[in-house]
């Protein structure tokens, strides 16, 4: 079922959000933890967990990796990334991963990324030009407040609805609120303040 008729029949709207952990920027090309919590709207249902290289190329198909034959993806409608790149600018081929997996794939900013200074930061790693195409794969940033997204899979507007649906309170979905926290006490022996 897509997620227009999940909305308007008022259905349970399962979803996957995924998070990296801290990790210490100055070292680069070490492992960096990734999250991915599922929740039935905002209700917390199973996780999943993997690893994937600081500033490295396989952020897109570890996730693949993750819920390719698994129990989750069948259950799943929607996935949500916190941003575009873990591990640092280990970047997400956000159509590769949205056609991979048959699922809408939505990136979800907490503000307007600072493109400029992204670009700048790109430009001290290897084959920039190759990171920057993958960035600009992602397509148009949505500003639906509270939330900016790039999705790949849905319609700005369905993705809109459904994020309102995801989110308890405040600006984060809850799928990724929880993927923020549970990363950071693995992590750190605890979570952090914000998520």
């Amino acid at each position: 079922m897509d997620l227009e008729t999940l909305l308007r029949r008022g259905r349970t709207i399962r979803v996957i959000g995924f998070d990296d952990a801290p990790f210490s920027r100055p070292s680069s090309g070490g492992k960096v933890n990734i999250a991915g919590v599922v929740c039935a709207d905002t209700r917390f249902e199973g996780m999943v967990w993997g690893e994937v290289q600081q500033d490295g190329w396989d952020a897109t198909e570890t996730i693949c990796q993750l819920l390719l034959g698994k129990k989750f993806l069948p259950q799943l409608h929607i996935l949500l990334l916190d941003g575009i790149a873990f591990g640092g600018f280990n970047i997400i081929d956000l159509p590769l991963l949205a056609h991979t997996l048959s699922l809408p794939c939505v990136t979800v900013m907490r503000r307007l990324p600072n493109l400029q200074a992204m670009q700048e930061a790109i430009h001290h790693l290897p084959q920039p030009a190759r990171r920057l195409q993958t960035l600009q794969r992602a397509g148009t940033i949505y500003q639906y407040p509270p939330f900016f997204f790039q999705v790949s899979g849905a319609s700005p507007e369905v993705t809109f609805a459904v994020l309102q649906r995801l989110t308890n309170c405040g600006k984060v979905p809850e799928a990724l609120r929880l993927a923020h926290l549970i990363g950071a006490a693995v992590v750190k022996g605890e979570s952090g303040k914000s998520a």
